[in-house]
């Protein structure tokens, strides 16, 4: 006689699982923010005797032109990559600032292995695999210095990433000046050998009304941004990343090394930082210029203000996008594009301090749920409805 089975009951649909107290306030976080800025760009605009009306206007009108949009999506696609690199320490509770300095030290050194006389034989796709490849294995080299000093030394990585990017961009000058830089007739700065035409990453004609095209490295920042999603939230090795960074003695009680969280996640986020400058060095410039840079500082902005979620971070990198395409227009209008650098500033200030706002709110109004749950008597409708949700 077989024994009696126990029924194991389905989860409930993810729609039932959504709490409306908690989700409101995150999503209404961010537009207010963003409002907040405006507005305060809007009075700074004001106070200088500038017509806030018609800056604002020029902006959003500028920015909607075809050749306009395909600028925001190259900008967003570059962003976006770097918002990743940053949101993988953020996970893991660190704080990578170097990866500026990866980005240019990946980028400069596949660039200058790519270029290489004894490189010609190299066909053209294989070329393109081998500058991610390598691109990504300098990033990752030059993070895990932070990391080893992190585990090993007890350095805080903000310090030792900062110094980083400094020895890293003077190692790129030296090396591009004095050894392995060219310089192009009529052009007045060094630079990498230009890669072959054959290993030119080609563009996405997927704007209408204008001839330029999008880089085409924005397919590989999205797969980037599904592979991150995937590995944080649906893969072990993410939850027991999440973990160490909420608590790294507890996760090391149940068995996950915190030291090698911190290196494998200072690792994995150099490795996407190696790939920042190479939408443009692939689609566009063809080459490594030391105009590359700045985009690692503006990673961390993006990653902020997209709490770390991939769909987030899109919307904040196509938002920086506009932002740095559309101050082009200032000019015409006699308005400093340091305005635009004001409302990036507040908008990422607005969001740190919404965001806290908003989850202060969420936990308060879960707290009086569950106290009104406990308190009502065995049975009724609030506590069943509590432990509906806590299925």
């Amino acid at each position: 006689m077989s024994a009696a089975t126990t029924p194991v009951a389905s989860p409930p649909p993810f729609w039932r699982r959504i709490d409306p107290a908690k989700l409101l306030p995150q999503i209404l976080a961010p537009v207010a923010a963003l409002l907040l800025s405006a507005a305060i760009s809007w009075i700074v605009l004001e106070l200088t005797d500038k017509d806030a009306a018609q800056a604002f206007s020029d902006m959003l009108e500028f920015g909607q032109k075809p050749d306009s949009i395909v600028e925001i999506l190259n900008k967003a696609s570059e962003y976006y990559i770097a918002a990743i690199a940053v949101a993988i320490g953020f996970k893991m509770g660190l704080f990578n600032i170097g990866v500026e300095g990866q980005s240019k030290i990946g980028a400069f050194m596949a660039g200058a292995l790519a270029s290489a006389s004894f490189m010609s034989w190299m066909p053209g796709a294989l070329r393109i695999a081998m500058i991610i490849v390598v691109a990504a294995l300098v990033g990752a080299a030059w993070a895990s210095i932070a990391a080893l000093l992190k585990t090993q030394r007890g350095v805080s990585e903000v310090i030792s990433t900062l110094m980083l990017n400094a020895i890293g961009a003077q190692v790129v000058t030296w090396l591009l000046n004095d050894h392995w830089g060219t310089q192009q007739p009529g052009a007045q700065i060094k630079t990498t050998g230009v890669l072959p035409k054959d290993s030119w990453m080609p563009g996405l004609p997927i704007v209408s009304g204008t001839q330029q095209e999008v880089l085409g490295f924005l397919v590989i920042a999205v797969v980037l941004g599904i592979a991150y999603w995937f590995t944080i939230n649906r893969t072990r090795f993410g939850f027991d990343l999440r973990a160490t960074g909420w608590n790294p003695f507890a996760a090391t009680a149940s068995g996950v090394s915190a030291k090698k969280m911190v290196i494998t996640a200072m690792v994995i986020s150099g490795a996407v930082g190696g790939l920042v400058n190479l939408p443009r060095m692939l689609g566009e410039t063809h080459t490594y210029t030391e105009g590359f840079g700045g985009i690692g500082f503006t990673g961390i902005a993006v990653a902020l203000l997209g709490r770390n979620h991939p769909v987030g971070m899109a919307l904040g990198a196509l938002l920086w996008g506009f932002l740095a395409r559309s101050q082009l227009i200032l000019d015409l209008d006699g308005i400093p594009k340091e305005i635009v650098v004001i409302m990036q500033g507040v908008a990422v200030l607005s969001v740190v301090v919404a965001y806290e706002l908003a989850n202060r709110i969420g936990r308060r109004a879960q707290q009086q749920r569950v106290g009104a749950a406990t308190a009502a008597p065995v049975g009724s409708a609030p506590l069943a409805a509590s432990a509906e949700e806590s299925k």
